[in-house]
């Protein structure tokens, strides 16, 4: 079992704390449970004891009978056996009704330790009550990372590019590398994206126009990397015999993004120094979800090359923005602790004129550090920009 230390060792320093509800939060197969596990057998080792120990998942019928947050702190009082500190994991919790009472209710009685995971924008701080405001720590969950997955199949430097074209098709869900055959990745990712459409877009969120819903996000997918039009989708929609108005366009396109199926990206006026709300990119969550539910067979290998750069930034803790400039765009703007990187990514510097456009696209940038990452050997780094190959960039926790 691979151990996800990337998250383990930012959670750690939390494992005793009381006052704290613990968040961990994601893309449904993302890993969540399996990181429960991991800090439970952790607990276990610092010699807590198993009694002390409550776990429950909610996708479990075995919980059925749990329906509220009255229920939920009537059956954990419930399995007390003595005055020792309590370890709860709750998992997928966001089924419960009113759950943040509960586990508040929980929290105020200085017994438990409480760490709770879920799959959708209610575990975030865009729709938890004020009950739980200002009393919780989150992590987000991604699939796994280029560099986790070296690990998890022990792949070889001179494997690494092999490796990244398989990553480019079928994604970095966990799970999708118990399977060797396509059709059996397929029916994997297929059966995750379902899971995500019934519990979250339709329990959830109410959504169900469900063949319009696909469309967008088709399209969406399609288009990613682009600079997002509502028009260019309504007139998408048109052709394809689907009209819908433009409330229900952007409850579709929060859906994406309130389920992780895809993350927004807005974009950052680099003069103006202010971040802009219109002409927004969307980058998949999961290059896998994004293979089924595309009509490309074959991956653009610039556009995947982007993304899987975008998805490790996030996973770096960047925040990540598109840069726009008087004379176009950076692909990234990447800011941790105050500091910020300008980052171009381009599949293959080789050509002059390619080359050309791609430094130039830093002209008006000033005293910053400025990078393009690439498949590209050959180093054209110069004074001002760093050429980084992507493998160097994947690897390097400290970028």
């Amino acid at each position: 079992m691979l151990i996800r230390e990337k998250y383990l060792s930012k959670i750690r320093g939390f494992y005793h704390t009381e006052s704290l509800i613990k968040i961990i939060y994601g893309m449904r197969r993302s890993g969540k449970s399996v990181i429960l596990n991991q800090i439970m057998d952790e607990i276990i080792n610092l010699g807590i004891n198993k009694d002390n120990i409550i776990y429950i998942n909610f996708e479990s019928l075995k919980y059925d009978f749990i329906k509220n947050a009255k229920d939920l702190y009537n059956y954990i009082e419930s399995l007390k056996v003595n005055d020792n500190k309590y370890y709860v994991f709750l998992d997928e919790i966001q089924k419960i009704e009113d759950f943040e009472k509960g586990i508040n209710s929980l929290r105020i009685t200085n017994d438990y330790s409480i760490f709770i995971t879920g799959s959708n924008s209610r575990m975030t701080l865009l729709e938890l009550s004020t009950d739980l405001s200002g009393r919780y720590v989150s992590f987000r969950i991604n699939p796994l990372s280029f560099k986790e997955i070296v690990e998890l199949t022990n792949t070889k430097e001179k494997d690494y590019e092999k490796l990244l074209y398989d990553i480019f098709k079928w994604g970095g869900l966990p799970q999708r590398f118990l399977f060797t055959k396509n059709e059996d990745k397929i029916s994997y990712l297929s059966s995750v994206y379902d899971s995500i459409i019934l519990k979250d877009i339709v329990e959830r969120l109410g959504i169900k126009d469900i063949a319009s819903f696909n469309k967008v996000l088709q399209y969406v997918l399609d288009t990613e990397t682009r600079e997002f039009s509502r028009d260019n989708v309504i007139e998408y929609l048109k052709k394809e015999y689907h009209e819908i108005a433009n409330d229900t366009l952007y409850n579709y396109l929060e859906a994406f993004s309130s389920t992780f199926i895809m993350n927004k990206v807005y974009r950052y006026d680099i003069h103006g120094k202010n971040i802009l709300k219109t002409l927004n990119k969307y980058y998949a969550n999961d290059l896998g979800i994004k293979q089924i539910k595309t009509n490309n067979e074959v991956a653009n290998y610039s556009v995947a090359l982007e993304n899987i750069v975008y998805n490790d930034l996030i996973g770096k803790d960047y925040k990540v923005f598109i840069g726009k400039t008087k004379k176009g765009e950076i692909d990234f703007i990447a800011s941790k602790s105050n500091n910020f990187k300008y980052i171009q990514v381009c599949y293959d510097l080789s050509d002059e004129n390619t080359r050309n456009r791609e430094f130039s696209a830093f002209d008006d940038i000033e005293d910053s550090e400025k990078y393009i990452i690439t498949l590209t050997k050959e180093d054209y780094s110069n004074n001002e920009v760093k050429q980084i190959n992507i493998f160097d960039f994947l690897m390097n926790d400290d970028f």
